[in-house]
């Protein structure tokens, strides 16, 4: 069986709304990736090193990355050898198949799952540049939450940002949900100090807490980063139990760039990547998981509250070949 039939049994849009969240988050990458690679298989009859330099050059303009992209070349020319294929058109199913066991690089994707405390407080902290999406994103996180009957409240410790605290309390206003805070300029150390006796106080669940984005290549912010870390860790042993990096898939590889500053500097947990609806260039999940090891937990597959999504591997690449998956005899 290919690996487009696997999808179209495990997909149909008619009964799965998140797999269609992806097939129309995906839009501008499936048109662009996808209709460029159903070109190349028109055009070649016959698998060669033609075929190939071109599929490569595909894909790294998708932002799959060099380095990834290689890596997926180098499996496709083996496995064409080994299943003895010859149609270009089989090639497809085996671009997807691949890209998945790649993205899960032998995990069985439970790391891609939120590490919430079955009991007591779980604290999630989010890091990220300015302008990516960060505060939309935790306001979106609470209201899943919240809509799971969790008590969750909200840590304003980006100090720095003028308005980013006001930002915070409207979207905690929108969802119904606390927000602890201090002044512009204050502490964020002393903020998440604060915002954790409440949230004990207060016997929440999750306890969400954002973070200065500003100066990603400066010290000085990666140390107040890991400041914020040390007091939570003083205060919650084992916390916190995600540290979510904020990325903006419409950079491209300037997110992969962010990915591996902040990784150098803080134990981040997994990746949120925003606008992934906005881009044509929506590869680079795949190099940041790839190059970096580190898991993609949701996407931004749009404006609408319920637009954060989890991320699944298949589903993305059902998005990936929606229209070539349903064709599938």
């Amino acid at each position: 069986m290919s690996f487009f039939k696997k999808l179209k049994e495990k997909f149909t849009t008619q009964s799965d709304a998140v797999s269609e969240k992806f097939k129309q988050g995906l839009t501008k990458t499936r048109d662009s990736f996808s209709g460029r690679v159903n070109d190349l298989v028109a055009r070649y009859r016959k698998i060669d090193e033609d075929f190939f330099e071109e599929l490569e050059e595909i894909l790294i303009q998708a932002d799959v990355g060099f380095d990834t992209v290689m890596e997926l070349v180098d499996e496709l020319k083996m496995e064409v050898k080994r299943r003895n294929i010859s149609d270009a058109k089989e090639v497809q199913s085996v671009i997807s198949e691949k890209l998945v066991d790649i993205y899960r690089g032998g995990s069985d994707g439970d790391d891609a799952k939120l590490h919430i405390q079955e009991e007591g407080l779980t604290v999630i902290l989010f890091v990220g540049v300015n302008g990516v999406g960060k505060t939309t994103t935790i306001g979106k996180l609470a209201h899943k939450f919240k809509s799971e009957g969790k008590k969750v409240i909200l840590a304003a410790g980006d100090t720095f940002r003028a308005g980013a605290i006001e930002q915070l309390e409207v979207w905690g206003d929108r969802v119904g949900v606390e927000v602890i805070k201090q002044g512009e300029g204050s502490d964020p150390a002393a903020v998440m100090y604060d915002a954790i006796q409440s949230a004990k106080a207060r016997k929440a669940d999750i306890l969400i807490c954002d973070t200065a984005g500003r100066l990603q290549n400066k010290v000085n912010l990666m140390k107040e980063l890991e400041k914020v870390k040390r007091v939570i860790e003083r205060e919650i042993p084992g916390a916190p139990h995600e540290v979510l990096l904020v990325l903006d898939a419409t950079t491209g590889q300037n997110a992969l760039i962010q990915a591996k500053t902040f990784k150098e500097a803080t134990d981040v947990s997994g990746i949120v990547l925003t606008k992934l609806d906005g881009t044509a260039k929506g590869g680079i999940v795949i190099a940041i998981r790839n190059e970096l090891s580190i898991p993609v937990k949701y996407v931004g597959l749009g404006e609408k509250m319920d637009d954060l999504q989890e991320f699944d591997a298949e589903t993305y690449v059902y998005g990936l070949f929606a229209n070539l998956v349903e064709e599938e005899a």
